[in-house]
């Protein structure tokens, strides 16, 4: 399947385009597919702050939730986008797995969870997604049901494009910063940066997430870039990288960034960056970059971070 993807669309580079409207049905699909797979980490996983133990982290073909722990032994789960399947990797064991296509989040949250139990790692989720307009409990979603494997395949490229500049950039930092990892609630790879002081309660009022889950992952000051595939019907109506802080200190909204193609959403209280502004640059990298840094820099300068000691030479081990 991988193969018959790759050459129906072409996508063998490492900057394909994905119009989200070329796939947005798809897309929907398979946000709600992560969640179920985020979820199955999530209840296994002991509470990290930020929600940190929910995530699941670019892998070469795709997603994985990494080692999940469980009484019986430990598993892993992929979600690959070259060859199209989801994969369950027992720490002991046959490998089993089953075919990513077209089918409803409904049939892939019952032969998954059929799945786990078969090979002895029965697990028991909340089964509702978070984070969307309209929360069908998966048992019962035969709505979404799209695969387009071309599509599904230049997102993973896309994923594995980006995750070593934000690797890069989030090496610059000493302070606390999280993991490079993919939030399965709003579909977007992240990586942030905190100045160690606390933040105002956030006000929540997110989708389908309880506002204490939003205060937790906003207690303390936060500097937050990544990318998203696009919104479906929401503010983001092209695959963009993101950079925001909470909270926002006056003048960031009239900050100068780079690249010239960034722009300021008042909806969302965020810079953004086209994704194609990025794949058509003559230096992709170098672009994303200078956005990453100059969104970060205006943020940690009018916030009044402590720069000196939270940021770090790129490249080698911090010598203080």
């Amino acid at each position: 399947m991988g193969s018959e993807a790759r050459a129906a669309g072409g996508a063998t580079e490492r900057w394909p385009a994905l119009p989200l409207a070329e796939w947005q049905d798809t897309y929907q699909t398979l946000h709600l597919w992560t969640q179920i797979v985020g979820k199955v980490r999530m209840c296994r996983t002991p509470w990290l702050n930020h929600s940190w133990g929910a995530t699941l982290y670019v892998a070469p073909r795709g997603l994985t939730t990494g080692l999940v722990p469980h009484a019986a032994g430990a598993f892993q789960i992929d979600l690959d986008l070259v060859d199209h399947a989801l994969v369950i990797t027992p720490s002991a064991g046959e490998v089993r797995a089953f075919a990513l296509e077209p089918r409803s989040v409904a049939d892939f949250y019952g032969e998954l969870m059929e799945l786990l139990a078969a090979m002895g790692y029965p697990v028991d989720i909340v089964a509702v997604p978070n984070e969307v307009e309209e929360a069908i409990p998966f048992a019962e979603d035969t709505r979404h049901a799209s695969y387009d494997a071309d599509a599904a395949y230049r997102f993973g490229r896309i994923l594995a494009a980006v995750h070593p500049i934000l690797l890069r950039f989030r090496s610059r930092f000493l302070g606390k910063a999280s993991p490079v990892h993919f939030f399965w609630g709003a579909f977007d790879l992240a990586a942030s940066r905190f100045s160690g002081r606390t933040a105002p309660p956030h006000p929540g009022g997110m989708p389908h997430l309880p506002d204490a889950i939003a205060r937790e992952a906003y207690s303390h000051e936060v500097s937050s870039a990544g990318f998203w595939p696009g919104i479906p019907g929401g503010p983001v109506a092209e695959p963009s990288f993101y950079s925001y802080i909470y909270p926002a200190p006056e003048g960031f909204d009239a900050a100068v960034i780079a690249p010239d193609a960034a722009s300021w959403s008042g909806d969302l209280g965020e810079w953004l960056l086209p994704y194609d502004a990025v794949r058509t640059a003559a230096d992709p990298e170098a672009a994303l970059l200078a956005f990453l840094q100059s969104t970060y820099e205006a943020a940690a300068d009018l916030a009044g971070w402590d720069r000196a000691a939270l940021e770090r030479p790129e490249g080698r081990p911090d010598e203080r």
